[in-house]
């Protein structure tokens, strides 16, 4: 990254800018190997002038974690029009795109990196959980969640961060047939949990009411069937 240049900003002027400074770093190398002297270069102030505002890298660390987790809850949000694979495969888009962008940046979000444990971090990370539930769930257009639509939806949730991760180590698998896969896994997490459940097999039964033919839950059945009469 390139040296910054020196000019006078306000306080949450300068604030936004270390923290959009910290999370560049940190997005493509681990918070462990980046300095405050090169926060500092980058942003074009001085070392003391940082810990001015920041009382140390990790108080930075957890402010850049914070601005992280606001994006990528960000990239659950969607329209909530049209079929609901299309809208998954959608999010799943964004989903990766951000984990593609800022993989140590992501990493260090979801493991907790310097700041394991902490409960800022947690509490971070819940959000960002969170924020994707509600979301989904907004998309099934339900408010109140049985039990086995909570379990789903958590798992699936669950699932899509560790396969993130485990794709960062490497990319050995494209990305585009992941996001694709992680909407498949939905219609079948969702497919096994109807098979034990009334309510959540009317609920199926609706979803793919909706759907279309060259969707993404159609291709899964296809793809299904073609397994089937081998």
């Amino acid at each position: 990254m390139a040296t910054g240049v020196r000019r006078r900003m306000g306080v949450e002027e300068r604030r936004r800018q270390l923290i959009g400074v910290a999370l560049e770093l940190f997005s493509h190398r681990s918070p462990d190997e980046v300095s405050i002297d090169e926060i500092a270069a980058a942003a074009g102030i001085s070392r003391p002038l940082v810990y001015h505002y920041f009382p140390g890298k990790l108080s930075l660390y957890e402010a850049a974690l914070k601005r992280a987790a606001e994006d990528l809850a960000e990239r659950f949000e969607e329209p909530r029009e049209g079929p609901l694979g299309a809208r998954l495969l959608r999010v799943m888009g964004r989903f990766f795109e951000f984990v593609d962008e800022h993989g140590p940046g992501f990493s260090a979000l979801m493991r907790g990196g310097p700041a394991v444990g902490s409960s800022a971090t947690n509490a971070l990370i819940d959000s960002v959980r969170q924020a994707a539930y509600v979301q989904i769930l907004a998309h099934l257009g339900i408010v109140s969640p049985s039990p086995r639509l909570e379990l789903v939806v958590r798992s699936w949730i669950s699932l899509a961060e560790s396969t993130a991760l485990i794709w960062l180590d490497g990319r050995r698998i494209p990305r585009g047939e992941l996001e694709l896969q992680l909407v498949h896994d939905f219609a079948a997490l969702a497919a096994v949990s109807a098979a034990y459940d009334s309510e959540m097999a009317a609920l199926l039964r609706h979803l793919l009411s909706g759907e279309p033919a060259d969707g993404p839950f159609a291709e899964l059945i296809g793809r299904l069937s073609s397994l089937a009469s081998v």
